[in-house]
């Protein structure tokens, strides 16, 4: 039986298919993603931000994680909270993506 920090890693590998159509780089390991919690009965809770309050896809991007997320096996539900606090900034990509997008 599935464990919930298998199920998280399952989710964290979903939430990489999840990309900002501005930056070349998954939203997961661009920083965009907060905090993933994971329930014993499979509920998920995804707290994440955009690039920018004015994003033009943050309607559009908190929907694609959540499908993307629901498509995991053992997932039973799935709440996307977008939030703004901290703001996000470049400073919270990874330094492995950072040189991989050659700004490092």
């Amino acid at each position: 039986m599935a464990t919930s920090y298998d199920l998280k890693q399952k989710v964290i590998d979903a939430l990489r298919t999840v990309y900002d159509p501005e930056i070349p780089v998954n939203i997961y390991d661009l920083g965009l993603v907060y905090d993933v919690s994971v329930k014993d009965n499979g509920a998920v809770h995804i707290l994440m931000t955009v690039t920018a309050p004015n994003c033009p896809v943050a309607d559009a991007l908190p929907k694609q994680v959540e499908k993307a997320v629901a498509s995991v096996e053992g997932v039973s539900s799935v709440s996307v909270e977008l939030t703004f606090d901290p703001p996000w900034d470049m400073s919270m990509i990874p330094d492995h993506v950072k040189l991989d997008l050659g700004i490092l």
